[in-house]
């Protein structure tokens, strides 16, 4: 399986590849799509399209993991963060996707163990998951890498479940 993970930001979209073998997930590319504040929201929005567009037709993923939007006390800050996450998913779902989508919480007890952990040691379990020999940068980048290894954990979760059902039954 080949996973997109999408950090969604106006500002920064991280984006992260991995593949599946087995339990074994491996980084393929990542990287963060980023706008200025000066430029119009069309152009931002378009941009994260496009590019997002090309990484699908370059890496040719089959799923998507996209952070679900926490904007905690910064609500000004939910509005172009949607319209970023709106701009990757059309994006996604134009090429045919299958979406999956994660609170941080979620991606952080997938990664870690804890809902609560800190950035410092999801960035950590991200580089040990996917055999690293650096901190994947910008953060934005690591994040998406994050709600790939997520996806990648529980849909292997859900198969042996559903495997484990048909042989029961």
């Amino acid at each position: 399986m080949v996973i997109l993970g999408i950090d969604p930001g106006l500002a920064n979209t991280g984006w992260g590849v991995v593949e599946t073998r087995g339990s074994l997930v491996r980084a393929r590319a990542y990287g963060c799509i980023s706008s200025s504040a000066d430029e119009p929201i069309d152009m931002r929005l378009g941009r994260i399209f496009r590019e997002l567009s090309q990484i699908i037709l370059k890496y040719g993923p089959t799923d998507l993991a996209i952070e679900k939007i926490f904007f905690g006390q910064n609500a000004k800050s939910a509005i172009p963060t949607a319209q970023a996450r709106g701009a990757a998913i059309a994006a996604c779902a134009a090429a045919g996707l299958v979406v999956g989508e994660y609170t941080p919480m979620q991606i952080k007890q997938s990664l870690v163990g804890t809902g609560s952990a800190s950035k410092e040691q999801v960035t950590f379990m991200v580089r040990h998951v996917l055999a690293l020999d650096h901190d994947p940068k910008p953060d934005h980048a690591a994040d998406a890498l994050a709600s790939a290894v997520c996806h990648a954990h529980l849909s292997q979760t859900a198969s042996a479940t559903q495997l484990h059902s048909v042989l029961e039954g």
